[in-house]
């Protein structure tokens, strides 16, 4: 019985329709996943795939201009948004952050050997037609305005957008 079964959703799986795309949920606000991501993202582009990055919890803080202020209401909102600054320039390394000391020496290698920063990704992911979209339910549990986040977003969306997008692609990622 359980072999029909998943002849059965093989079967349905060979008919859905699904396109040369990738989309990848930005969840961590740590730099050196979120260079994977754009990584990913840029190189899908470059083999003419279409690429979406959904921007959701701490992924956010890659939106956040670093010079926004903390416009959160309530004093729960407000306290996260002053432990969780955000902003391109704030984004710490997952591993050997060592309180900067880490994130430092990355930027530094990076720009010696000219691999480009968060910020010029940004640039080149939107002149090569990535999809930047941020999760509006965890914008809202944040505290997290509009007014506070980049203007490279092309839309704001939930869940139900990102799983729309994902049905149809041939790569999803979870960074």
């Amino acid at each position: 019985m359980e072999h029909v079964e998943a002849a059965d959703e093989l079967e349905r799986l060979k008919e859905r329709k699904t396109k040369n795309k990738v989309t990848i949920i930005v969840f961590s606000g740590e730099l050196d996943k979120v260079l994977a991501a754009f990584n990913i993202a840029t190189g899908a582009r470059s083999m003419g795939m279409d690429a979406t990055l959904f921007f959701t919890f701490w992924g956010l803080n890659v939106l956040k201009k670093n010079d926004a202020g903390n416009t959160a209401k309530g004093w729960m909102k407000k306290m996260l948004g002053w432990m969780n600054k955000g902003g391109t320039d704030r984004l710490p390394l997952s591993k050997f952050h060592m309180h900067g000391m880490g994130t430092w020496m990355m930027k530094k290698l990076m720009r010696e050997h000219k691999m480009p920063s968060v910020d010029e990704m940004m640039v080149l992911g939107k002149e090569l037609g990535i999809k930047f979209v941020a999760c509006t339910i965890t914008m809202g549990i944040m505290g997290i305005e509009k007014e506070a986040l980049r203007p490279e977003i092309d839309s704001f969306a939930g869940v139900v957008t990102y799983l729309a997008e994902a049905q149809e692609s041939s790569v999803n990622l979870f960074i």
